[in-house]
Formats: structure tokens, sequence, C-alpha cells
């Protein structure tokens, strides 16, 4: 997200838009892979939607499989698919700024598919286009992301370009999983202030397995401090919208009733997640295709 103007953000909002109302642009078949070491459901399958929705020839690659068990380098990896022919990848890697080591060695196209702790330009996309949809703007809007802020690069992509476009940034959750650099963003609240005051409730999944010492809290104990439930749920304000990138914890950061809620935009959130994936994977593409007009020229 770094690396995006607010202009830019905005035209990948209304192209996923576009695409969301039967658009459809890429001018030719290109090649993609999308190489996935961590776990992933909802961002792999999206992606892969994405690329046969924009006609795109998809080359399977399994993690487990590949060379890289063999002690093959990222770069390596990476520098044989290109190699071979294709376009584009999509990585997700468990290093922060994987990426780093592919910048200026590779022709193809590469998309951060989510970096260990660091960032998630994907899901921060598909969120922005989920609330725009939903306010038209986001100037002035009360956004709370709320939960395990530390751990999280949902938090840290979502926080920065919100406030890039206007938006009033706001934590909440456990005091001892926040992020000193984010608080630099946005002020702490308490939770049910946060419930009574947000527009937008962006709540995040507790992430257990990058806690190197256990919980610290009960799921029970979580969800009665820091989750959403019925009770909360009322006091919000009328137009306010519920969000969370999944998988959820049901029961811990949501009450299991409200998941699928009026208020809900979870599920609509992974339904734009196909749309911006398409957005993004034009935009890189085109972007390739006029460096290398440049380079002809």
């Amino acid at each position: 997200m770094d690396d995006l103007t607010n202009e830019q953000m905005m035209y990948l909002i209304e192209t996923a838009e576009a695409f969301r109302r039967g658009q459809k642009q890429l001018t030719r078949p290109y090649y993609a892979a999308n190489l996935f070491f961590e776990d992933s459901t909802r961002t792999k399958s999206s992606f892969e939607m994405a690329e046969r929705k924009l006609g795109m020839n998809v080359i399977s690659f399994d993690a487990q499989t590949a060379s890289i068990q063999k002690g093959e380098t990222l770069y390596d990896t990476v520098k044989t698919l290109e190699a071979v022919g294709l376009d584009v990848v999509v990585i997700r890697h468990g290093e922060d700024r994987f990426f780093d080591q592919l910048e200026g060695r590779v022709k193809l196209s590469i998309i951060n598919g989510g970096d260990g702790m660091g960032h998630h330009p994907s899901q921060c996309l598909l969120d922005l286009q989920t609330i725009y949809q939903e306010f038209k703007s986001f100037k002035g809007l009360n956004v709370t992301i709320v939960g395990d802020i530390h751990h999280s690069r949902v938090a840290r992509s979502n926080a920065i370009a919100l406030k890039r476009l206007g938006a009033f940034v706001q934590f909440s959750g456990p005091k001892e999983w926040m992020d000193d650099d984010l608080l630099a963003i946005g002020r702490y609240i308490d939770f049910d202030q946060a419930v009574e005051t947000s527009d937008v409730l962006m709540m995040l999944r507790v992430q257990h397995e990058r806690h190197a010492f256990g919980m610290t809290f009960s799921k029970n104990e979580y969800h009665r401090l820091y989750g959403l439930n019925a009770e909360r749920e009322k006091r919000m304000k009328q137009s306010s919208i519920i969000m969370h990138p999944a998988p959820v914890n049901r029961g811990v950061e949501i009450a299991d009733e409200l998941v699928e809620c009026s208020r809900s935009r979870i599920f609509k959130q992974m339904a734009n997640g196909v749309y911006t994936r398409m957005a993004m994977l034009q935009f890189v593409l085109q972007q390739r295709e006029a460096l290398k007009h440049e380079f002809v020229n």
C-alpha cells in the first residue's frame, strides 16, 4: 500500500467496481501462479477466481512439493517461473518484506498476497471497496480496528490507507496487543466506546499461531472483554457496519449469530475480494506492458 498514491488506490477501487458490474478488459491471455507458503482459503481461492475470470492461464504451484523443500531459494523459484514464461506471481510468505530480495532482479510482475506481519494489500483494497460501497467516501468516517493489532498485517495496511484517504482511524482491544507504530496513526479507545461511536467496526482474528508464548486470554474471557456480542451490537450506530478479514473465530471476536447479521459485511468482503484482485492483476500487468513498450521505444 505504501507504493500506491491516493489516486491509484481510488482507481483500483473504481476498477474493482467496474469488474463487479461485468466489465472485462485484459486484451490477451496471461500466465499466473499463486505461491502460497502460508495457509490460505480466501486469498488463494479469490486470486485464482480473479485470474480465471480475467481469462488468465493459472499454473498450479504447491509449496509442499516444490523444490523449495530441497533448499531452493524464493528468488530461484520465481526466476524459474519467469524462465518458463509466467507473467505474474502472487506470493504469500511468512517473512516480512520477502519481496525485497526480488525487486529489480526479476522481470515478471509480483503481487504481495501477505508478508509475515507486514502488509496485506489485497485485503486492504477489498476492505476499502466494501467501505466505499457503503459510505461513498472515506472522509470523516470513524473506523475502529479491534483486536490482535500487533500481529496483524491487515491492521497495518488498512490503518495507513484509511488515514491517507481521510478516515479517522482508531484502535481497540487488549493494550498489550497494540502496536506503537500504528498508535502514531490513530488513537486507542475503550472497546465499548468504539462500539457506540464507530461507523466501521473492523474486528481482527486472534492470531494464535503468531503468539510466541501462547494466549494471555481464554476464549471466553476475550469474548467477554473485547468480543462483539448481541448486547454490544444493539448499541452500535444505526448505519454502522461490521467487518472482519476472516477466518472468524466464532464466539471469540464475534458472536456466532452476528457473523451473518444485517450489519455484517464479512461475506460481502469475500465477494469483493475477487473484483479487487481482478483490478490488481490488471493494474500490474498494464504497468508491465507499459514498461515493455517504453523499453522497446
